[in-house]
């Protein structure tokens, strides 16, 4: 079947249909600020855009994926005041900016591993590439796009024309009711290409300019990175909703500013998981990491499969109750999957025709502006057909599998192995991505009887000492009701 794939470009407010500029479809993603981990609203982002490049690869496209990552210039404050975020963290943590750059760049490189999202064609580090950004603020200067104040160099916006289209802004309004500090900026909507180091504080990251010492902006960094490495327009720009406002609009004003050509066709914005109090942020209450979810007992493949309970450009609610039903929805059709097909996955290259005719709601529902939760309700109603042979199953759900990416058809992962041990005085719930053996299981039932002992005589010391040999054995415990003790052992 044809396969034509739609979808909503923030540029335009409208859903349409997808014409690459180049035989290869560049694709730019915004990546993290490695200041701190990663939570698991930062990574709804990414296993969204992690489904773009699946389906774009589906679809017979080469792609071109470029994620940044930014370790300077990323100020706590968008109005360009506050603390650069990784001196931020430097302080927090007692150690060198470099240090914590490493640190937490390993550590959303580990997440993204857990969830089965794919490496960018290229990481692109923000200190690496400090000369192609003083060159496009000089190409700026020269254009008359800039001013100098007491702190930095400054794009003057009222010089960019459509600065206000992207996002829609109502920019006199923003004048009228501004309250913000404009210290020496000229237009609330100016932002910062360079910033001064201050006086009187040696910050760790800083270099010379023809300005003066300093360091740069957070936008210059993604406009002039991705040009480095994407023609323009650069086919497609991805990142969360909270960018389209200052971000990329920011992005673009400097961008078309420099090079006199559109920066980007498609823009694709997820939005928020959200919390009772509002989204998910570093900043806020309920700030919860993938680590965090794995020692909960919930796999990391279990939140890729919560985030498809929700269209990408719809808020998603988290709560543990949520996590908790969408692990066991993919315990569930892992288990529906060797029932009716079986544990192989058979040969890549051999998928016949059929399954694609079978899978026509599936692809209708992916190429439809990424419509996840139809999509997966598809592949439900596939399995559970009396009609289609195992054989076309396996090959349907290999197809739509490189795309959801749930490891479908590996069974040993995700939590598929469970046995209940019911021994009397002992009620446990074992979870694994394998069966761990005899002997590494009947381990786990002597420590919980110890533990749930220690905690009959009140000897909490004791108990939580048993807890910490269990997790040391990567072993997390989840109390149930009706005195069941959840065991996952990752």
């Amino acid at each position: 079947m044809q396969k034509r794939l739609y979808l909503y470009n923030t540029a335009t407010r409208e859903k349409e249909l997808f014409k690459p500029e180049h035989e290869q479809v560049g694709m730019y993603c915004c990546g993290p600020t490695v200041y701190n981990y990663a939570h698991i609203g930062n990574f709804r982002s990414y296993i969204f855009e992690d489904v773009v490049k699946r389906l774009l690869i589906s679809l017979g496209y080469t792609v071109k994926h470029v994620m940044n990552i930014t370790d300077v210039g990323h100020l706590t404050s968008d109005a360009d005041t506050g603390d650069d975020k990784m001196e931020k963290g430097a302080a927090r943590e007692g150690k060198s900016v470099w240090d914590i750059a490493a640190y937490y760049t390993d550590a959303f490189k580990r997440n993204m591993r857990d969830l089965n999202i794919g490496e960018p064609s290229l990481w692109v580090k923000a200190t690496d590439h400090l000369p192609r950004m003083i060159a496009m603020i000089g190409d700026l200067e020269e254009k008359g796009f800039t001013y100098r104040t007491s702190d930095g160099v400054y794009f003057d916006t009222t010089k960019f024309s459509t600065y206000a289209d992207f996002a829609r802004i109502d920019v006199e309004t923003l004048r009228a009711g501004s309250r913000v500090n404009m210290g020496g900026k000229k237009n609330v909507t100016d932002f910062a290409l360079w910033k001064f180091s201050p006086k009187d504080v040696k910050r760790q990251m800083e270099w010379d300019s023809p300005w003066g010492k300093g360091f740069p902006g957070w936008h210059i960094e993604c406009s002039a990175m991705s040009l480095a490495y994407l023609p323009q327009p650069i086919d497609i720009h991805c990142g969360g909703q909270d960018h389209v406002r200052v971000h990329h609009t920011n992005e673009i004003a400097q961008a078309e500013a420099a090079t006199g050509k559109q920066f980007v066709k498609y823009w694709l914005h997820g939005e928020f998981l959200v919390i009772d109090k509002g989204k998910m942020a570093k900043s806020g209450e309920g700030f919860v990491t993938l680590d965090s979810v794995k020692k909960n007992g919930i796999a990391p493949l279990a939140y890729r499969m919560f985030c498809y309970a929700a269209h990408y450009r719809s808020p998603l609610m988290f709560s543990w109750e949520g996590l908790t039903s969408a692990q066991q929805g993919l315990v569930n059709l892992k288990k529906l999957i060797v029932s009716e097909i079986g544990g192989s996955a058979g040969n890549a290259d051999d998928v016949s025709e059929a399954s694609d005719r079978l899978l026509k709601p599936f692809w209708e529902a992916v190429c439809d502006d990424f419509n996840m939760p139809v999509a997966l309700a598809a592949v439900w109603n596939l399995l559970r057909d009396g009609g289609v042979s195992a054989e076309e199953k396996r090959h349907a759900i290999q197809k739509a599998d490189a795309v959801l990416g749930l490891d479908l058809l590996v069974q040993d992962a995700g939590g598929s192995f469970e046995k209940n041990i019911d021994e009397g005085d002992i009620r446990v719930k074992l979870i694994a991505r394998s069966d761990p053996g005899d002997q590494v299981i009947r381990r786990i039932a002597a420590l919980i009887r110890e533990r749930n002992i220690a905690k009959m005589t009140k000897n909490f010391m004791k108990a939580d000492e048993i807890r910490h040999q269990l997790k040391d054995m990567g072993v997390g415990t989840k109390d149930l009701p009706g005195a069941v003790t959840e065991c996952t052992l990752q």
